[in-house]
């Protein structure tokens, strides 16, 4: 979400006419062409960007900032396996985890593997025609937006103190997940991002060093909702979808 802000007495770090962005949970939602949002889930926008590109960022870049930063702690060294590397969560963790200075390694169709090499993806693993458990090793921290049979098999890539960051929200089942996890003493979290605008300043400081850039696939209207999910079900989009209203 990326908009104006509207007049607040209680307002401290935005003024009205200031351009903001932000996410909303349900049921606020923003879907919508006005919507309200406690100040503390909004940050200013990147002034580099346009609001369509700085509306493609809140919902995705917190649900990859806040598990590799606030719950995994990545630091530098640290060697990273990204899910659906180049989906809208994935490239921006991808990102992310360069510009902390970790080893980052991608799963994605052979097809998108430039396009992630271009964000700093040390190693790709086409998933089409490869078993990532036979190729990545030694990983610190999984990041997972799918979720499912990743699960268990994502574990088996973990070292003995790593973690799996589990993004996808609701979806599969993941009893088989807690209960290998827990089984082998490795970390397992399901993960939902929280509205935050400290993190979306910290973000804002990499967009404008250049560190972090969101790419939009598509720009829709919102009439066409419904087919903005379907394409995102797909698994072949790249970067983001937006949707405009007006």
């Amino acid at each position: 979400m990326a908009a104006r802000s509207s007049n607040s007495r209680r307002a401290r770090r935005i003024r009205p006419g200031d351009q903001v962005y932000g996410a909303v949970l349900p049921p606020s939602g923003t879907y919508a062409e006005y919507a309200i949002a406690p100040e503390h889930a909004l940050a200013a926008a990147p002034s580099s960007l346009d609001l369509v590109h700085a509306a493609a960022l809140p919902t995705a870049v917190l649900t990859a900032w806040q598990p590799l930063v606030r719950v995994a702690g990545l630091s530098a060294g640290q060697r990273v396996l990204v899910h659906a590397a180049a989906g809208g969560v994935g490239h921006l963790a991808v990102q992310i985890a360069k510009a902390r200075g970790a080893y980052v390694i991608g799963t994605a169709r052979r097809d998108k593997h430039d396009f992630l090499r271009e964000l700093g993806a040390d190693e790709l693993i086409d998933y089409t025609t490869t078993d990532f458990t036979t190729v990545a090793r030694d990983i610190d921290v999984v990041l997972d937006p799918i979720s499912g049979e990743y699960g268990p098999r994502s574990l088996r890539t973990l070292t003995p103190d790593g973690v799996l960051l589990d993004v996808r929200g609701t979806g599969p089942d993941r009893t088989e997940t807690r209960e290998q996890a827990q089984a082998r003493g490795l970390r397992y979290v399901e993960f939902g991002f929280t509205p935050s605008g400290d993190d979306l300043r910290e973000v804002t400081d990499l967009v404008e060093r250049g560190a972090l850039r969101v790419i939009v696939d598509q720009v829709l209207p919102l009439e066409d909702a419904a087919k903005a999910h379907e394409l995102s079900e797909t698994g072949r989009v790249k970067g983001k979808i937006v949707l405009t209203v007006g």
